[in-house]
């Protein structure tokens, strides 16, 4: 949950739009009078689940014939929807829902949720059977459609199985996540950390990955923000983050100060250019103005990225992406990299200097003033926040030498143990095997030396996001 004090910023989000189609065969309706308003019934209630979901929803009602189904199809390619569902309420022909598949251009999820767990076989009637014979369609649409080169994925189950609603939420859930991408604008100022090959991103792998458009930045865009803060905004930031966290005796006034100028000036920044993520990097040289910018940047992309915008350093686009994903799906997502291996414990030591997301923290975070940051040139102000125990998700976007992304993921638990106080958020993760070789299994998967770390086991939902993307998953 993101810290009361931090006022997310909820104009950077966009809600999917869910087109929803329920359908079956015309011939049966004269047949059996009484099944037609039964499966309306049926289809009115996955309506309503489905709107109680984070979803903007267009509902084209009941189709009974390939005529209608082309109608619906119609309607649902204009509305221009993230994900079609069509609710399979009992047989229908595959030409009823084949045109709405082909036409939206929207990833498809087939739905069969029949009324109840079992019928009552010593009572049942044909028509009430009927509402039962969701499943009979399913593979001829399955069939129809991989003929037809159009991608799906099913849930089946019943109307009040919470366990398919889980599902279904999940491809929800992962519909918005691809939304945010395809839609997103991603900063990248400065310049690449030198020699850091793995990290190194091609702008237009982006965009046919994911959609969206990477903004090219300067430091100059942050800086001619920077230099128009006035002192008075200045005061109100250094007020914030005192309210936020927790300042070290050995944070220095004037360098609170400079952070806080430069968070405000950040803010103008993803403001100005809409930003849905940031990734920066600047060496500097001799503490002139480019230097001091690059080193005052962690309150500010701290503050950002618990309001919603993730911020990583060095560089690291696609691990802001990682963190961006994250945060869509409610599991925050802080930046990270390895920092040691415990094997007296069993633990893997990971954070990262620069960044991160309050949200993640155990505790209020804290501010430590630092005289040197290791690796990079200035000093002043660092985000210290130690993650809450319990269950964490570690995700990295990898790229293979075909330029191809993969979803690297794994689940773990953080857990109790002594952790550095150097200024960075840290943590330990038990992943319920020998260190060593979790290390070596993760760093043979693909991933940068950055990734995401997210509150909770989220591969599932991953999952969906990267089938939904076209994009292969490792699992760790």
């Amino acid at each position: 949950m993101t810290p009361e004090r931090v006022t997310p910023m909820t104009s950077t989000r966009r809600r999917p739009t869910v087109g929803l189609v329920a359908g079956g065969l015309g011939a049966y309706w004269p047949q059996f009078p009484d099944l037609l308003p039964a499966l309306r019934e049926s289809a009115a209630y996955v309506g309503e689940r489905i709107g109680g979901f984070d979803a903007d929803v267009v509902d084209v009602g009941f189709v009974s014939d390939a005529q209608e189904g082309a109608a619906a199809a119609e309607e649902l390619r204009v509305a221009g929807c993230d994900l079609i569902v069509g609710f399979l309420t009992t047989y229908l022909t595959a030409t009823m829902l084949m045109p709405v598949a082909q036409r939206s251009g929207a990833p498809v999820l087939l739905v069969n949720l029949q009324p109840t767990e079992s019928m009552d076989h010593a009572t049942v009637d044909t028509g009430q059977w009927l509402a039962y014979c969701g499943a009979c369609s399913l593979p001829e649409m399955a069939t129809a459609f991989r003929r037809a080169g159009v991608e799906f994925r099913s849930v089946s189950g019943h109307l009040r199985d919470e366990r398919a609603w889980e599902r279904i939420g999940r491809w929800i859930a992962a519909a918005g996540v691809r939304k945010v991408l395809r839609h997103g604008r991603h900063g990248l100022m400065g310049h690449l950390y030198p020699g850091m090959y793995d990290v190194s991103t091609d702008l237009a792998l982006v965009n046919a990955h994911f959609g969206g458009h990477v903004e090219v930045l300067e430091y100059d865009d942050l800086r001619v923000r920077v230099r128009d803060v006035t002192d008075g905004e200045v005061a109100d930031r250094v007020a914030e983050a005192r309210a936020t966290f927790d300042c070290d005796a050995s944070v220095d006034p004037d360098d609170l100060a400079w952070a806080a100028r430069v968070s405000v000036g950040l803010d103008r920044l993803v403001t100005d250019f809409e930003l849905d993520s940031l990734a920066y990097y600047h060496r500097g040289l001799e503490g002139e103005v480019h230097e001091r910018l690059g080193a005052g940047m962690i309150l500010g992309a701290s503050l950002l990225t618990a309001r919603g915008v993730p911020a990583a350093g060095e560089y690291e686009l696609r691990t802001s992406l990682a963190m961006l994903v994250l945060d869509v799906l409610g599991a925050d997502g802080s930046f990270t990299e390895l920092q040691a291996l415990d094997f007296t414990r069993g633990h893997v030591e990971m954070g990262h200097d620069g960044p991160a997301h309050l949200a993640m923290g155990g505790g209020r975070p804290s501010l430590r003033g630092l005289g040197v940051y290791h690796g990079k040139r200035g000093w002043g102000v660092s985000v210290e926040v130690t993650v809450a125990r319990g269950p964490v998700t570690l995700f990295g976007i990898g790229q293979d030498r075909e330029g191809r992304y993969t979803f690297v993921v794994a689940e773990g638990e953080v857990a109790d143990g002594p952790l550095m106080r150097i200024g960075n958020t840290t943590s330990r993760v038990d992943f319920g095997r020998d260190p060593g070789e979790w290390t070596d299994a993760w760093s043979a998967s693909g991933v940068a030396h950055h990734w995401a770390l997210g509150a909770g086991h989220r591969a599932a939902d991953l999952r969906a996001v990267a089938d939904l993307l076209g994009v292969a998953l490792v699992q760790v």
